[in-house]
């Protein structure tokens, strides 16, 4: 915020009175064009709503506007704060604001046992490498020898009490206590008995062996926590509740400079590690597809994080001019509670409602309902296209499932849990999402692998069967369990409890990916072929556990099964390529279902 601005601190009616006069609407137009403005509060972007107005030659409803407003100006500030940095592009999104990053940086201190061992190579193993060199001298016992073991006696002593991590010096039976110890005796005038030589002659050879096999001499590099430290103190000449452009990720991130070496940071020209660039460069302001293609969203959980970022940005992008667009983004912005992970439809729906959002809502390509179906599937479409084989995350079905309700979709999506955990009933979501299935997935590789007969599903739905639906995911589990009721209430299949049962409840509703392509029309960007591709190299990843290899092989399928003819055999193809290359144990996971792909296919 520009702290210089004499505006900043005016009452409010006085701001309001002003921004009316020809000075201030010049003004609120000069910010519009630069979009140097801050909006911390929704009703701080009312004025600069009704000079756009005038500016697009609707003076009728800016001044309709202003008198809307007039009852108020008294109590509310109605007008930004001017700002030094332009207002973030309604595309834009970021992982975590600066303040985030810094709250993360903060917490970097240093770790216990990386300290104790760095202590130990670079104060420990200086010091016996001396203490080694001292005994293997020509002039063992003359005076010099004596006189540097006294200083070498005393060093280790100061050394002892400033460096207490690592305490392996202290143990009796180390080569290095051994030397010492046979040079205090030596410096005594003490003669080592039998067993005492031996040891030293044992400690002396054993400690020059290891020397020898040391090629490199141990290069200390500084702690982590260090320029944790450094780029903190980078991060503190920006504003804490904002993203940043990529110019200034990268001075955040950059070598250490001579003047920070100078400050007592690491020394100059040291790049910074990539544990702490990753949270530094987590502050980068960019659209969400170069985030992902970056891999600063690393999972589909974490978009599902970003939900309310990205929801905002596709909803601005509706109107036709570009100050417009960043002026009603800001106002979504700050509008959202801070260090919320979640989208709230409900503040969402107050912003939209605001009569100065309300005066330029014609200025948006589509309805409120066109505007939330279009962001729906655009949201849902950018999660399967950047990770087909994870699915819909329960937090981000969850945002979906509220932008479906304002979208009227005539289906709701379905939610976990499937079953009300007390009485055991089923919800009544299954059916629709089982019919969306079987009707989709009819006659496909899909329904062949897993043994569905969705005829039979279908009609289960039509004839809303929700307890036979119920019934056939527990008998597919081989889990027929009941949950025990009252004598009056009629016993049903554990769809809350068993995570077998539920998993099956997944299969067979495609736990919300057929609603979502018959009612919202999703297709992700590259193609459901590509899908299935990405969805197998999931399967097969290295670090893949066997829960997160079966929800991989469960999406491509579904991917695999939207496919035509031509596109499925060139995909089963290069599964046998890549199959055929893949590491033994990776092969021997996914040998059975790729045989049972092969025979279905």
């Amino acid at each position: 915020m520009d702290t210089d601005d004499p505006l900043v601190d005016l009452p409010p009616a006085e701001l309001f009175a002003h921004c009316l006069t020809d000075e201030g609407l010049a003004r609120l137009r000069s910010l519009l064009d630069s979009g140097r403005y801050e909006v911390r509060a929704p009703e701080e972007a009312a004025l600069l709503v009704v000079a756009w107005l005038l500016r697009a030659g609707e003076a009728a409803a800016a001044a309709g506007l202003v008198e809307e407003l007039r009852p108020h100006a008294h109590e509310v500030r109605f007008a930004p704060r001017p700002a030094q940095l332009p207002s973030p592009g309604p595309e834009l999104v970021h992982r975590r604001t600066v303040g985030e990053a810094a709250a993360l940086l903060a917490r970097r201190g240093p770790d216990a046992a990386v300290e104790a061992q760095r202590e130990a190579l670079t104060v420990w193993r200086p010091y016996e490498d001396e203490l080694l060199a001292h005994w293997r001298r020509a002039d063992a016992h003359g005076p010099e020898w004596t006189a540097d073991g006294v200083v070498l006696l005393e060093r280790y002593r100061s050394l002892a009490a400033a460096h207490t991590r690592c305490t392996k010096h202290l143990d009796p039976k180390s080569n290095a206590a051994v030397l010492r110890g046979a040079l205090e005796a030596a410096l005594a005038g003490r003669a080592l008995s039998p067993r005492a030589a031996g040891l030293l002659r044992h400690a002396l050879g054993s400690m020059a062996a290891k020397r020898e096999k040391e090629r490199q001499p141990y290069r200390e590099r500084p702690a982590h926590h260090a320029f944790a430290a450094l780029v903190l103190r980078r991060l503190s000449a920006h504003p804490v509740d904002r993203g940043l452009p990529q110019e200034a990720v990268e001075a955040l991130v950059g070598p250490v400079t001579a003047e920070e070496s100078r400050d007592g940071g690491p020394p100059e020209g040291t790049a910074i590690p990539s544990s702490v660039r990753e949270i530094a460069t987590s502050v980068l302001d960019a659209p969400v597809e170069v985030l992902l293609e970056r891999g600063a969203i690393p999972s589909a959980e974490v978009l599902a994080e970003l939900a309310s970022q990205v929801i905002t940005a596709y909803e601005a992008q509706g109107y036709a001019d570009a100050s417009l667009r960043t002026l009603i983004a800001a106002t979504y912005r700050s509008s959202r509670p801070r260090y919320t992970h979640y989208w709230i439809p409900e503040y969402h729906v107050v912003v939209s409602e605001l009569p100065w959002v309300r005066a330029v809502d014609r200025w948006h390509r589509h309805g409120p309902a066109a505007r939330a179906r279009a962001t729906l599937t655009r949201l849902a479409e950018t999660s399967l296209a950047a990770f087909p084989g994870s699915g819909l995350p329960v937090l981000l079905l969850c945002t979906l499932s509220r932008i479906a309700g304002r979208a009227e979709l005539p289906t709701e999506l379905l939610l976990e849990p499937f079953a009300n955990g007390f009485s055991g009933m089923a919800s009544p979501g299954l059916l629709d999402a089982a019919r969306h299935a079987a009707e989709l997935l009819r006659g496909t590789v899909y329904e062949r692998y897993h043994g569905i007969d969705y005829a039979a599903v279908r009609d289960m739905a039509e004839t809303g069967d929700l307890e036979g639906l119920a019934r056939l995911c527990a008998d597919r589990a081989g889990r027929p369990l009941l949950v025990p009721q009252p004598a009056h209430w009629r016993a049903r299949p554990a769809l809350s409890r068993d995570p077998a049962v539920i998993e099956q409840a997944r299969i067979l509703t495609t736990f919300n990916l057929a609603t979502l392509v018959r009612e919202a029309g999703v297709d992700p960007g590259p193609g459901w072929a590509a899908s299935a591709r990405a969805a197998f190299t999931e399967a097969t990843a290295p670090a893949a556990t066997a829960k997160r290899t079966a929800r991989a092989w469960r999406h491509l399928l579904f991917h695999l099964s939207l496919c035509d003819r031509a596109e499925q055999s060139l995909v089963l193809a290069w599964i046998d390529a890549e199959a055929a290359r893949l590491p033994a144990r990776a092969a021997a996971r996914i040998a059975l279902p790729l045989a049972q792909l092969r025979l279905v296919a």
